[in-house]
């Protein structure tokens, strides 16, 4: 497994080459035996940066290796309604989808997620989009007392996902809600509603605004949180200490994993997902504090 420990040990190494290569060709030594103490260190400095690989490599292929067994088809007869975010790295939703389907699992559809949706000077089209379709749903479907975000969240989950756990098939009122945001640049999907799903993937992709950023994804994921059986909101490892640390410090009800650049990341991704049908929450991966991946 790719830990931050493997990362550290990768940067020692290269901050040991840039070290050498200071003292070797910059200090009193740059010109007297400059062949023979390159000779010398360059050894000790390839061991150390093949250990770090090997270490890499050995933990991407276990988790590869494991991760059928792990699953255990758990997901069988369950969808997946991947979202998105802006910036978000189309090959790793992929290969998170390539393993929710190994776990037994569909991908009901994937959307991807507007930058106007997210951009934070877009809140008046937001704002008023969300409350013209919030008109159109029946009493109580969307919370009155919702915000912005919140209330766009939700609007997203009642078009996508479902809260009961077998799903539920799309309808009217969720085409009206998809036609509603991919006309506004806010959503984009495919162009027939696809089956709601019981369980939400959000991908996280570039760090958001620092001004209302973490405040419009928050606002999302709980949106979502309401709508679905459960969400996950994953990221690479820099998001555990980027954008998805802060959502996790906001109070998040959603599942978070940090690492779906890795194959242990995605693995803890799909397991996360898989512990949502029965018990929503909890902070997984390199850097989560319930563990790197949920095992009950």
């Amino acid at each position: 497994m790719i830990t931050l420990r493997h990362h550290i040990v990768s940067l020692v190494a290269v901050f040991l080459a840039l070290s050498v290569g200071i003292v070797l060709g910059g200090g009193p030594l740059s010109e007297v035996g400059r062949a023979e103490g390159s000779t010398a260190a360059e050894p000790a400095l390839q061991d150390a940066v093949t250990v770090a690989q090997r270490r890499a490599d050995f933990g991407d292929a276990f988790a590869g290796g494991v991760a059928g067994t792990v699953y255990a088809g758990r997901l069988t007869d369950r969808s997946v309604a991947v979202l998105s975010m802006p910036g978000a790295d189309p090959e790793v939703v992929e290969q998170v989808a390539e393993q929710v389907r190994a776990a037994g699992g569909e991908v009901a559809a994937s959307y991807a997620v507007g930058q106007a949706l997210v951009g934070v000077g877009e809140k008046s089209l937001v704002d008023t989009l969300g409350s013209q379709l919030m008109t159109q749903q029946r009493d109580g479907a969307v919370s009155a007392e919702a915000t912005t975000y919140d209330r766009m969240g939700e609007l997203i989950g009642l078009a996508v996902a479902s809260t009961r756990p077998e799903g539920r098939a799309a309808d009217g009122n969720a085409a009206g809600i998809l036609q509603g945001l991919a006309g506004a640049d806010l959503l984009a999907g495919p162009e027939e509603p696809a089956r709601r799903a019981p369980l939400v993937l959000l991908v996280l992709g570039d760090e958001p605004s620092p001004e209302g950023g973490d405040t419009i994804l928050a606002g999302l994921v709980a949106g979502l949180t309401r709508t679905a059986v459960g969400v996950v909101v994953a990221g690479d490892l820099a998001d555990g200490t980027g954008q998805l640390g802060r959502l996790r410090s906001s109070g998040t009800d959603a599942a978070t994993v940090d690492g779906t650049d890795t194959p242990p990341g995605r693995v803890a991704t799909v397991l996360a997902l898989v512990r949502s049908l029965t018990s929503p929450g909890g902070a997984f991966g390199a850097t989560g504090s319930d563990g790197p991946l949920p095992l009950g």
